[in-house]
């Protein structure tokens, strides 16, 4: 049996719309969406106008969110509910930690956010879409929201099972998206329940419902290497962050860097191959020592992992000063407080670190250019993110400016499209019973776990 009708799907928590053109690209439309934030939401709605978009808080747009898709869906079955409910107040506490602490009656600090995943249940179970895929960080595995309002704990996880019932079967797991052929290392929790009878039957024997994984940092068995940062970004115009004539590319839209200041620009400048600033040595050409203590972290009594506090700023043989990041405090200067992931340069020959919203700021984790003296560009960020495999443009339907700030939240709060279209194509293959998936997936390694 083959579905021959277009797939229908909803999204919530759709910000820009980065998601969604995974899922729009597999073969699945959008007919309602929803984004409580309102310039995320107009970059959506210009990319995606087929599709109603309530702007607002879900917890008073629930009711409406489930009217409005039952009537564009006019008798006819949801195929996909896509939700990626806000991440920042996912816990990092291992679960037999948290668990315990709860059995001895201490209440777990919750985060508002977290409970998002309350009303977005709440719409699951009213319109009882085929497959619920659910993306996150992997810490919301360990987290846990108040049912009903009250001291009633419970994991997400565990919530969403309970809520939707026994004609659902769920699975998740850790994605690495570099092994999709992302060049670049983000790692989410992909969470997927289903009705579906074939998709049950496969889940039944593979454990799984997603594809099994493209690329290795080690590859063997037939898997490709990871794309590199070099692949991808190696060959465009150079860039230095120095001086406005070379810190943009005229040529290339969204080819442009921040300025440095002076401060600033001499760490990076004298910043090694995937090195950090932290850890330069002496410049001073009289000496140029380079055995410096280098900086460092480690953790307490308390498990608390901080950085160094006796990394050395001045040479330890001529007493010049190292350009290693300072802060002045009057006329004198002290190292900064930070990790070695800050003012560290990325690797040309590995996938880029995770894009962050902060990914235009030298002091982001691993944020260099692997070479030259600046930060990513917008541009590259978007190569690196695999948005520009995609048709995407950077405008609102409300014809309102698209800032620097908007595009690098909407590329750090988001997931590498590339790798999402392949887990979109497999989730559509088994909704579409297409029988070649057992054929061109039996030898797929678990990569889920079961419940």
């Amino acid at each position: 049996m083959n579905f021959q009708r277009p797939l229908t799907a909803a999204s919530l928590f759709c910000s820009s719309g980065i998601g969604d053109i995974a899922l729009h690209a597999a073969g699945a439309k959008a007919l309602v969406a929803n984004e409580i934030i309102s310039e995320r939401a107009a970059l959506f709605m210009h990319n995606f106008p087929f599709a109603k978009t309530f702007v607002g808080d879900i917890w008073k747009l629930e009711k409406d969110i489930v009217k409005e898709v039952r009537h564009r869906l006019a008798g006819k079955e949801l195929d996909i509910l896509f939700a990626t409910p806000p991440c920042q107040g996912m816990s990092k506490n291992g679960r037999g930690k948290l668990l315990n602490a709860i059995r001895k009656g201490q209440k777990p600090k919750l985060d508002p956010r977290n409970q998002l995943v309350i009303p977005t249940i709440n719409i699951a179970v009213a319109l009882q879409p085929r497959v619920l895929v659910m993306e996150n960080v992997t810490e919301m595995e360990n987290t846990v929201i108040a049912k009903n309002g009250t001291e009633d704990f419970v994991y997400i996880l565990d919530y969403i099972r309970e809520r939707l019932g026994e004609s659902y079967k769920g699975s998740w797991g850790k994605v690495e998206f570099a092994d999709y052929g992302v060049p670049q290392r983000r790692q989410r929790l992909i969470t997927v329940f289903s009705r579906d009878p074939f998709a049950l039957k496969y889940m039944s024997v593979f454990k799984t419902v997603l594809p099994p994984r493209t690329h290795s940092q080690n590859p063997k068995n037939g898997f490709a290497p990871w794309m590199t940062v070099r692949e991808v970004i190696g060959n465009l115009p150079p860039l230095d962050a120095g001086k406005k004539e070379t810190s943009a590319n005229d040529d290339i839209p969204f080819h442009r860097v921040p300025f440095l200041d002076e401060d600033k620009y001499y760490w990076v400048s004298n910043t090694p191959p995937e090195k950090g600033a932290f850890d330069n040595q002496c410049v001073n050409p009289r000496c140029l020592y380079q055995e410096n203590v280098t900086h460092g972290a480690s953790r307490g009594t308390d498990g608390i992992n901080r950085s160094h506090h006796n990394t050395p700023l001045y040479c330890e043989k001529c007493g010049e000063l190292i350009p290693r990041p300072w802060v002045r405090k009057g006329n004198e200067l002290r190292l900064m407080k930070g990790y070695t992931s800050a003012y560290k340069r990325m690797n040309w020959d590995l996938p880029a670190s995770t894009l962050t919203r902060n990914l235009s700021y030298a002091c982001s984790d691993n944020k260099l250019h692997p070479s030259q003296n600046r930060v990513l560009s917008l541009y590259e960020a978007m190569l690196l993110h695999t948005i520009t495999d995609f048709e995407y443009e950077w405008k609102r339907s409300d014809g309102g400016r698209v800032s620097d700030k908007l595009i690098r939240e909407s590329v750090g709060e988001s997931i590498p499209p590339r790798g999402m279209k392949i887990i979109f194509d497999h989730i559509l293959q088994l909704l579409n019973h297409d029988s070649k998936v057992y054929e061109k997936h039996k030898n797929i390694p678990t990569q889920l776990e079961l419940f």
